[in-house]
This record gives structure tokens, C-alpha cells and sequence, in this order.
């Protein structure tokens, strides 16, 4: 135990103060909720009478959605604070989209959820900048694994709602925890609203946009865009990250789908593999995570993460039905590739962006982002409807890129000037 306690991981977090510390401790509180409903949640609607293009559709709807918040998030997040904001959008984009997916009945409870929901790129931008304001830079890679790791290590509690499933039936089962959900999340806004502070820069912030309109701060926009297509490490990071955000788009609106129809699993086994992909990942991030902390080095483990993303999509898609060994393999490969590839990229942005104007460059950035995965979860709908596994067949094809990308980002780096030599 004490040779576990001195790992580096455990280290930083010992070290964290303030924001960084409650920000990452407090993510427990969200991980649990949504790792008990979410595995469910395409099941859910197929049960309520959601197609698989309707399950598309609302995927790339809420991205769309987020377009607009993300385009807001970084002038609200400046003129009203890291703090408030983060409060006030968590209960708006998760609290009470709970609450709808608690009662619904067709695809018009999805629709509105999703709207609400996709407000929720709002209170990232605040968050994120609320987290890694105060942050020291060498703790910023272990910062992101701990949030992946307590995000992942609480889908431990996904086989509880596999457990409810199978005892009371989807549908009620499905209420009842987005129900459980709510309260959490509720929770966890207030807990994070009282234990943290603003930062240094949210207060100067607050103080040079207090006599600015929202409309006036979003018309410099266009000098934030034009710095965002100057800054190369920025663009790199960028896309990296719209690789990694379409891959989980469409694994995660069309696994559980592809599990209980094509594979012919049953509902309440899909929490036995969330379980076993969040094992996998936490071991990962224990073994390899002391390795990723040079974030100049960061072409090895990204060209293995896409490897092991695309070798478990292809078991997906050409495994017969009832296959559990390479059904287990999928999902080992999938949670090396999880461990692998998110606190990397999540560490390359939050390192490339300008500190001074952190909130509308993250803004802007997310934009673009959700612009570029967005058309995904429609297009995979429409392949799902098809053919299951064509969903997974994409996801090879973009496991390919982002190898491609790697080899074009490194490149780029290790050209003069010496010291961004990887």
C-alpha cells in the first residue's frame, strides 16, 4: 500500500490545492450517475419507441446545439465568472435533463433533453478554466487522468443499473436511476459552488467586461479565430481531439445497440463490459500514465491509442454473434485506447491555449470542434440503419486518420526551431 501511495498519480494529488483539488474530487459525483444510465440510454429510447435514425439525429442535434453554447460559454464564462456559471449551467444542462429522461415517453422528451443537455458545453468551458487556472503546467497530464480515472473507475457502479435492469425491467430500471441521477447532480453543483473559488484571472475577467455587453465581447470574436488559425500547436491539438471526439460519439451511441441486437447479448450483461473497459483503463492509467507526463513525447502512446481503437472496432464488426472471448479482447483494446488517447489530447490543448484569453480561445475551439463532429452521429445512424456494425466500420477508417495525423503533428514538431524537437 505504501509503495501504491508513493506512485506519482497519488503524489499530484496529495499536491493539488484549491480549485484543481476540488474540481477533481468532486468528479466522482458526476461519474457515478452517469455511468449507472448511460450505458442504457440508447436501449432506452429504442424501448420507448426511438428509432436507430431518431437515436442519430438527436446525437447530432445536441452536437449542433452545443455549437451555440460553446460559442457563448467563453464571453458568459468571462463576464459572470468561472463559479457562478458553472453552477448555475450544471443544473440547467444536467440536472434537469435528468428529470425529462426520468419521464419520457417519445422522442420528444429526447429531443428537448438534448437541447437542454447540449447547453452543457457552457459549463465545461467553465469548469475546465476553474480547474487548470491555478493548476501548475506539471500537473496538468495527471490532473486529466484523474478525471478519467474517477470518471471511468465509477462505472464500477455500471453493473448496480445492469442489476436494476434485469430485476425490474429497462424502462423502470431506466427511471429510476435517471431519477438518482438528478439528485446527484445536484448535488454536486452546490458542493462544487461552496468549496471553490474564483480564479486570479475570472475575477480580472469579471472586472474588464463589466460595463461590456455579451453582444460587443462577441463581436472580437473574429480576432480570437484569427489567433486560434496562427497558433500551430492549437490546431494540432484540435485535431486530435475531433478524431478522438467522433470515435466516441459513434462507439458510444451505437455499442449498446450492436451488443443486444447483431451480438445478441442481453440488456443487463451490457454493465459486465462497461465495467470490464473501465478496469482495463484504470489499470492503463497506473502502468502507462507516469510515462505521458512529456507532453513532447506524445506520438507513441497516441499511434498505440488509435491501434488498439481501431483493432477493437474491427472485432466488432466481423465478430459472429455470441462471441464473448473476442467480445472481452473489443473491449480490452477499447479501454487501453481510452487510457491512452484522452488525457493526452485533453493535456495538449489545455497546454496550447493562451492563458490570457483561455475562456474564448477554449470557446472557439469547441466550436469548431463540435462543427466537425456533429454530422457523425447522424451519418452513423443512417449506416446503423443499414447494418449495425457500419458504425464500427467507420470508426476503423478514423482510427486510420488519426494514426495519420500523429505521424503529420510529429512532423511539423520536430522541424526547427530545436527546442520543439519531440
Amino acid at each position: 500500500m505504501a509503495t501504491i501511495l508513493k506512485h506519482s498519480l497519488f503524489q499530484t494529488l496529495r499536491e493539488l490545492k484549491g480549485n484543481p483539488r476540488v474540481t477533481v474530487l468532486t468528479e466522482p459525483m458526476f461519474g457515478v450517475p452517469f455511468n449507472l444510465f448511460s450505458p442504457f440510454m440508447s436501449v432506452y429510447m429504442l424501448a420507448l419507441g426511438v428509432t436507430d435514425q431518431g437515436i442519430g439525429t438527436i446525437a447530432s442535434l445536441g452536437l449542433l446545439l452545443q455549437v451555440f453554447a460553446a460559442l457563448l460559454s467563453g464571453v458568459i464564462v468571462d463576464k459572470y465568472g468561472r463559479r457562478l456559471t458553472l453552477f448555475i449551467t450544471d443544473l440547467v444542462s444536467w440536472s434537469v435533463p435528468c428529470l425529462i429522461w426520468a419521464v419520457a415517453q417519445d422522442m420528444r422528451f429526447f429531443i428537448i433533453a438534448a437541447m437542454l443537455n447540449g447547453l452543457y458545453r457552457i459549463s465545461h468551458t467553465a469548469w475546465t478554466c476553474l480547474m487548470v487556472e491555478d493548476a501548475e503546467q506539471r500537473h496538468l497530464v495527471h490532473i486529466w487522468t484523474w478525471v478519467t480515472i474517477f470518471g471511468i473507475c465509477a462505472s464500477f457502479f455500471t453493473p448496480l443499473g445492469g442489476w436494476f435492469v434485469a430485476r425490474f425491467g429497462l424502462v423502470p430500471a431506466m427511471r429510476g436511476l435517471l431519477f438518482f441521477g438528478f439528485l446527484m447532480l445536484t448535488i454536486k453543483a452546490v458542493v462544487l459552488y461552496i468549496y471553490s473559488h474564483e480564479t486570479d484571472r475570472g475575477r480580472q475577467r469579471i472586472v474588464e467586461t463589466r460595463h461590456r455587453s455579451l453582444f460587443s465581447l462577441l463581436g472580437e470574436y473574429g480576432g480570437v479565430f484569427r489567433q486560434l488559425f496562427h497558433t500551430k500547436p492549437l490546431l494540432a491539438a484540435l485535431s486530435l481531439m475531433a478524431i478522438t471526439s467522433i470515435l466516441g460519439v459513434v462507439h458510444g451511441s451505437f455499442w449498446s445497440v450492436l451488443f443486444t441486437t447483431k451480438l445478441g447479448f442481453a440488456e443487463s450483461s451490457i454493465a459486465l463490459y462497461v465495467m470490464l473497459r473501465s478496469l482495463v483503463s484504470t489499470v492503463c492509467f497506473f502502468l502507462i500514465g507516469p510515462r505521458l507526463t512529456n507532453l513532447l513525447r506524445f506520438r507513441l502512446p497516441l499511434w498505440a491509442g488509435f491501434t488498439a481503437y481501431f483493432a477493437g472496432e474491427a472485432l466488432l464488426v466481423f465478430m459472429p454473434p455470441q462471441a464473448v472471448p473476442l467480445l472481452v479482447i473489443s473491449v480490452v483494446l477499447e479501454g487501453v485506447a481510452v487510457a491512452l488517447l484522452h488525457p493526452m489530447t485533453e493535456s495538449l490543448l489545455a497546454v496550447a491555449l493562451e492563458s490570457h484569453e483561455r475562456a474564448r480561445i477554449s470557446a472557439m475551439v469547441y466550436v469548431i470542434l463540435i462543427l466537425i463532429t456533429s454530422p457523425f452521429g447522424w451519418i452513423a445512424g443512417q449506416l446503423s440503419a443499414l447494418d449495425r456494425s457500419l458504425p464500427f466500420a467507420l470508426n476503423m477508417g478514423l482510427a486510420v486518420i488519426g494514426v495519420g495525423l500523429v505521424w503529420l503533428v510529429d512532423r511539423r514538431r520536430s522541424s526547427p526551431p530545436p527546442q520543439t524537437e519531440s
